[in-house]
């Protein structure tokens, strides 16, 4: 993603890097981490729907488990759009997922020039990210 030198938004680095964000009102979204699985949860977008349910204590119109083999696509959406990619260590701590789950891809992009990494730091070149979709849908479920 792009920002000047010394200004990227802390906001959307969160999201960028898988992090947990709880949306509050009419409308709003939510990811939230547990020990062994990722929830998404929006909230009813109509506001007096959503005071409705609210103050009836259901103010979530969907509440959906990322799925395992899901989880892989889920935390390279965000984070392949940073210049300087994202650990592997981070990667297992957010998903839960061993780094086996991800290998065929990872190699899959080496192989293609859409990716570099070390033994710490998965990042994408240049090509990676003037092709940013492909190198995504390498870590779709059904591509491994």
């Amino acid at each position: 993603a792009y920002a000047r030198s010394g200004h990227r938004c802390k906001h959307n680095l969160n999201y960028w890097q898988f992090g947990d964000y709880l949306g509050i009102g009419a409308g709003a979204h939510s990811k939230l981490s547990f020990a062994h699985r990722v929830v998404r949860q929006v909230r009813y977008r109509e506001p007096g729907l959503y005071m409705q349910n609210a103050l009836a204590g259901m103010p979530i119109a969907q509440d959906e488990e990322v799925s395992r083999s899901e989880l892989p696509f889920e935390y390279m959406l965000n984070a392949l759009r940073l210049r300087h990619g994202f650990g592997l260590q981070d990667f297992m701590e957010r998903t839960g997922l061993p780094l086996s789950s991800i290998e065929a891809a990872l190699q899959e992009g080496e192989r293609k020039g859409l990716l570099e990494r070390d033994f710490a730091r998965v990042r994408p070149s240049q090509r990676g990210f003037d092709f940013l979709s492909d190198l995504q849908e390498l870590f779709l479920s059904n591509q491994n």
